[in-house]
């Protein structure tokens, strides 16, 4: 048995540069991996055959082969030929359809926890592997820290380490899908350049204030639609969206935001260096 800690990541940039032939969008985004987590306890035996069996404390998410963690544990047992009985447990405390990956970091954690358990049978560039056929963002949280995720998000590179505390803010009643997102970026007929990913790697490479450039191409895209993310932003200019929505985010220790009880205020949190890790 191993307990996995998966953290949640905010999108500092996310700049969508073009659509692909297979549908999704090649995007130049830094993503940072935050103190907010979502925690597995994952359990193997030998068995007959291959079993995967989830169960968690979040009645808003699927426990079968719906969910990104079942995916992610019957990917592994494909690849290793193994008949396990694998029980997986999730904590979730990452908000769902919130843009913070919530769903990549644990199904992450999975390849990564289901790994250490079989004696690391797999290197770290086959876990990445498996990582980015699963997903856009599971790359990212696998490493953690500041990282610049380009193509759809599954090539990653280390940028220096930054400090900083944030707030995370929610509507509470208010998922968008990463689809929805996208699409209304497909259609708006005016799509900003602002080159803000190369202006905030220059910022991080000079130690600078990165607050500046902090920015979302999706952000642009849906905010006329939901008035709950147009109260935020006018209680919080500096506030921006995290990947493709619905919380937003501020790079300090809100305490009182006076947004209402439709809001989800998640504070104390601050900037981190890790992935996944183990931590029993």
């Amino acid at each position: 048995m191993i307990k996995i800690q998966c953290p949640a990541k905010i999108n500092l940039t996310l700049e969508i540069v073009n659509r692909r032939d297979d549908g999704f969008h090649n995007i130049k985004s830094i993503m940072q991996t935050i103190s907010l987590y979502d925690y597995l306890i994952i359990d193997i035996k030998e068995s007959k055959s291959a079993q995967i069996t989830l169960d968690g404390t979040s009645s808003e998410i699927p426990y079968n082969e719906k969910n990104l963690v079942y995916k992610a544990a019957d990917l592994f047992l494909k690849k290793t030929g193994k008949n396990l009985e694998v029980k997986i447990f999730i904590e979730k405390n990452i908000p769902i359809a919130a843009g913070l990956a919530g769903g990549s970091t644990d199904a992450a954690g999975t390849l990564f926890g289901l790994n250490k358990l079989t004696g690391d049978i797999f290197n770290q560039k086959e876990i990445n592997e498996m990582c980015a056929a699963l997903g856009s963002d599971l790359n990212v949280c696998l490493t953690g820290g500041c990282v610049l995720a380009t193509s759809r998000g599954e090539i990653t590179r280390p940028l220096p380490s930054i400090e900083s505390e944030v707030t995370l803010i929610k509507p509470k009643n208010l998922g968008i899908s990463a689809g929805e997102a996208y699409k209304k970026y497909a259609a708006k007929k005016l799509k900003p350049q602002n080159n803000m990913t190369e202006k905030m790697i220059n910022a991080i490479n000079n130690a600078g204030n990165i607050k500046p450039f902090l920015y979302n191409d999706l952000e642009y895209a849906i905010f006329d639609d939901y008035k709950e993310l147009q109260k935020i932003k006018s209680m919080l200019p500096d506030s921006v969206m995290s990947g493709s929505g619905s919380t937003y985010f501020v790079l300090e220790n809100l305490i009182n935001t006076e947004l209402g009880d439709e809001f989800q205020v998640i504070n104390n949190l601050k900037f981190i260096s890790k992935g996944v890790s183990n931590i029993l």
